[in-house]
């Protein structure tokens, strides 16, 4: 194995050096911020993973091997920075996302309750059942309790000796392997690995026209005490609508419980600052109210924006440049669930030729796993 760059410590590049590393590569990850860096889309109380992703078959039947890369990640860790929550998810009308996952999901064994309206309520009175269409809940899925994985990420790599090298890269050269930092450092590698998030296409013209940076908020509350322990026992919850969906995120292990908009703003600066206007986050809020009984009695904590790199599907761009070079973008708001397992991966595509040519579809959530990466990432996170 060579040297490698990693240019970003968001969850793909520290979770793409610490695979790197244990393939054998010296790393170096370069990085413009503090880690964790505020600023990174990786950096929030909480990440959602799950099965059920829609029509998205490609992607829910890459849940399973994500979760034996974090148990992979977490061992090594000596912790396991993940709750267990299982979903909820509701719709105002038939069809759609949820009947789209629910075929899915039961066409590959997965078990799903369905409910009504009135059973939603009586299992979850904080909730009203109001206009709820169609309901099921999966037993399976939870939070990754993502501030803390990145910390952990950090510190694995410092224990193997990577070090994590503060600096703003302002032109990149895959074909070299080299990148060019706003103080005039010149570094290259054998292999240059550009996930830098939603900065990515500023530095990568040819990736401009496919991705764009986007601006999405949060809003994170304080449930009253009559309904904050039933909360903390909560599934996740995905409210579909299209006039304004919403999702929240239980408050786990300590963390406030959040709700946030499902759709993405059409463009966002990710060097604006990340607090929300009031304007915005009464927008999210608004979406809450038919769903959350009560909500005018909880208390507002903060809110925010989030910046994503997106794709117009929501497609991962995982792929080759040049001999020297790869770029990991298009994560959206779904992908910090597959960042172990992507990082493995590109570990593995990187030392050869046939897997890095091939491992895009996969990533993409259109392809199956090329041979040779799938069947060895779950040799060894099942060992």
């Amino acid at each position: 194995m060579g040297s490698a760059i990693i240019l970003g410590a968001g969850i793909m590049g520290l979770s793409t050096a610490w695979a790197l590393a244990r393939a054998g590569w010296s790393v170096r990850v370069v990085e413009q911020d503090a880690v964790p860096n505020l600023r990174g889309s990786s950096v929030d109380d909480h990440r959602l993973i799950r099965h059920a992703y829609g029509a998205a078959a490609g992607y829910m039947r890459m849940i399973d091997p994500a979760f034996a890369a974090w148990d992979l990640l977490f061992a090594e860790a000596g912790e396991r920075p993940y709750v267990p929550t299982g979903v909820l998810a509701l719709a105002h009308s038939r069809g759609g996302w949820l009947a789209e996952s629910r075929s899915a999901l039961l066409g590959d064994g997965h078990a799903v309750a369905d409910l009504t309206g009135e059973e939603v309520a009586a299992r979850y009175p904080y909730l009203s059942g109001d206009g709820i269409a169609d309901a099921f809940h999966l037993p399976t899925g939870g939070v990754l309790l993502a501030r803390r994985i990145v910390e952990v990420l950090a510190g694995l790599l410092a224990k193997r000796g990577v070090p994590i090298q503060r600096g703003q890269a302002v032109s990149v050269d895959p074909a070299r392997g080299a990148l060019t930092l706003a103080d005039g450092t010149h570094i290259s590698a054998d292999l240059l690995v550009v996930a830098a998030g939603p900065w990515g296409p500023r530095l990568l013209p040819s990736l401009a026209p496919r991705v764009r940076p986007t601006r999405q908020i949060i809003v994170r509350l304080a449930a009253p005490s009559a309904q904050a322990e039933a909360w903390t026992r909560a599934p996740m919850l995905l409210d579909l609508a299209e006039d304004g969906g919403f999702y929240a995120v239980p408050p786990v292990a300590g963390t406030p419980l959040k709700i946030g908009d499902h759709r993405f703003a059409p463009h966002g600066d990710p060097e604006d600052p990340r607090d929300a206007t009031a304007a915005e986050a009464e927008e999210i809020l608004a979406y809450a109210r038919h769903r959350i009984r009560g909500l005018a009695d909880y208390r507002v904590l903060s809110a925010a924006a989030c910046y994503y790199d997106v794709e117009p599907q929501e497609r991962f761009v995982v792929e080759r440049l040049g001999d020297r070079g790869f770029v990991m973008s298009g994560f959206s708001g779904h992908g910090f669930k597959f960042g172990a397992l992507l990082g493995l991966a590109l570990a593995r595509a990187a030392g050869d030729e046939s897997l890095g040519a091939a491992i895009s579809g996969w990533a993409a959530g259109e392809a199956p796993p090329p041979d040779g990466l799938f069947a060895d990432i779950k040799q060894e996170t099942t060992a």
